[in-house]
């Protein structure tokens, strides 16, 4: 019994006591390090909710800024759009007009040539390279630089629609990215903490290739602005230019063919009193040629006239050549008889005036002839400069397109 009280692995009590109290001095200890424990994590927790409240509320105002600036550029986009689309518009216009203005040219340019064409039908003297034709020839050329001007003008304005197009395309394309991007952010600044459709993202952090710095973002956006700008200040100077050279050809076009009609005209005029004159040389000739015959008829009544006397006068000298013997007498009559033989003749002889007279009328209906193909040749004029070509030309009329 005594062996038991003595066990050693028994504590003496002030053991016990010191037990206790380092129980009791552990246990306040940790005690007081829970609390402040719990106290530093209210204060954490407190801290977090408010750094957290700030990161958010300052990212709910980046996100607002952010689509006020998306809403910035995407009203720049649209106007530019809206100016681009408009000035796409009104350079159709232009483009329809120079394609009228060029179709317009071609057919004074057909009756032109036509004319120059017919003209080459002209005869004899009046084959003439006169102010008609050069003036032709001017307007020929004229129309021709003309249509390859309007048709390289045309060319330039198709060019410049393309690139308006290009420009508009890459706004229409700029606006539908601005548009999805502001529809992710309005998204974005509906959600709130207790959102249904919130969720964790495990690959929300990860950034990819396709990311473009702010300065980038801006850049992107600018340059399709000033591009459209660039575009449109393009066009407009385009179609300046192509209201002047519509102006300007229109005008060329009409003071030419003013000046081939009045050419004409002056032609037509001078062959017409060429004509006139001809024909009047023609009455005159004709006038001349019906004297002439009367003339002839007249000598060779006169000629015939002398046959009588002729003949009378050689029969009674050749009945007194037979008288016989001494009766054969150079007298008073048989003189008279020979003078009158030899007057007679010679009187014929002076009737060397029909043959001449003769010759005059051949030259007489050798002129008539050549009087009346001239005049031939000045109505074939006529018919070609009055008829085929000037009313042909009464069709062409030029406006300003």
């Amino acid at each position: 019994m005594a062996r038991l009280l003595q066990d050693p692995s028994k504590f003496h009590p002030a053991e016990w006591a010191t037990a206790n109290v380092m129980q009791r001095v552990s246990t306040e200890s940790q005690t007081s390090r829970s609390e402040c424990m719990i106290a530093e994590s209210w204060r954490l927790v407190d801290e977090i909710e408010k750094t957290t409240q700030k990161t958010q509320s300052d990212v709910n105002k980046k996100i607002e800024q952010r689509r006020e600036e998306i809403k910035f550029w995407r009203q720049e986009l649209d106007n530019k759009l809206e100016q681009i689309v408009h000035e796409i518009e009104v350079l159709l216009t232009f483009k329809t007009r120079l394609e009228r203005a060029l179709e317009s040219c071609k057919e004074p340019l057909v009756i032109a040539q036509k004319c120059l064409l017919y003209r080459q039908r002209r005869v004899g003297i009046d084959l003439v390279h006169d102010e008609v034709e050069k003036e032709l020839v001017k307007e020929t050329d004229l129309l021709q630089g003309i249509i390859a001007l309007l048709g390289r003008t045309l060319e330039q304005t198709n060019e410049q629609i393309r690139q308006n197009r290009s420009a508009k395309y890459n706004l229409e394309m700029d606006l539908k990215d601005k548009f999805t991007a502001l529809t992710i952010d309005d998204y974005c600044a509906r959600l709130t903490n207790d959102a249904p459709d919130i969720m964790y993202a495990d690959n929300a952090m990860r950034m990819n290739g396709n990311f473009v710095t702010p300065k980038d973002w801006i850049d992107f956006s600018n340059i399709n602005v000033e591009k459209a700008d660039k575009q449109r200040n393009n066009s407009l100077a385009l179609r300046a230019l192509i209201d002047g050279i519509l102006t300007q050809t229109a005008n060329d076009m009409r003071r030419q063919c003013e000046m081939v009609n009045i050419a004409f005209r002056n032609r037509v005029r001078e062959v017409k009193d060429a004509k006139n004159k001809l024909e009047t040389l023609l009455g005159m000739v004709m006038d001349e040629t019906a004297s002439q015959e009367k003339n002839i008829a007249a000598l060779k009544k006169a000629i015939a006239d002398k046959e009588g006397p002729v003949k009378v006068a050689q029969t009674r000298l050749e009945a007194r050549n037979h008288r016989p013997n001494v009766e054969l007498c150079y007298d008073r009559v048989h003189c008279s008889l020979m003078s009158e033989v030899q007057e007679i003749a010679k009187n014929i002889q002076r009737q060397d005036a029909l043959a001449q007279a003769e010759r005059e009328l051949q030259g007489l209906s050798r002129r008539q002839l050549a009087l009346e193909e001239e005049i031939k040749v000045k109505e074939n004029t006529l018919y070609i400069d009055e008829v085929l070509c000037m009313q042909m030309r009464e069709s062409v009329y030029i406006t300003n397109f």
